[in-house]
């Protein structure tokens, strides 16, 4: 019974370790690449994929909807940081004008990569 308790404390150990590891905003987006890491913690994460479609926080959103959507999901002081997940196929444009909405808004953003 005492190997027992062992392999369901293993096991769980080993979800506890697995859990932390995996994104809680997990649609996919084909990220650049960068040598830079980030260690501050983001609350709000926008993701704009290949087909231009806008989410906030995995919620599908309309461009024309996705400045409100972040100032409704900001709605504290502390949270009024954006981490933003952007397609390498997205136009750069696209990317401006949501970078001029954080401007405009005074957010701080960061814009996501993947690890070389």
């Amino acid at each position: 019974m005492s190997s027992m308790t062992d392999i369901v404390f293993l096991l769980l150990i080993f979800f506890i370790i697995l859990s932390t590891m995996v994104s809680p905003y997990s649609l996919p987006v084909d990220l650049p690449t960068s040598a830079n890491k980030t260690k501050e913690k983001q609350n709000i994460a926008v993701r704009i994929d290949a087909e231009l479609n806008f989410s906030v926080n995995n919620r599908i959103v309309q461009k024309e909807e996705l400045e409100q959507s972040i100032l409704a999901t900001a709605v504290s002081g502390d949270n009024r940081k954006i981490i933003l997940h952007v397609d390498q196929s997205v136009p750069t444009g696209t990317l401006v004008e949501v970078l001029a909405m954080a401007k405009r808004n005074e957010w701080k953003i960061v814009l996501a990569t993947k690890p070389k």
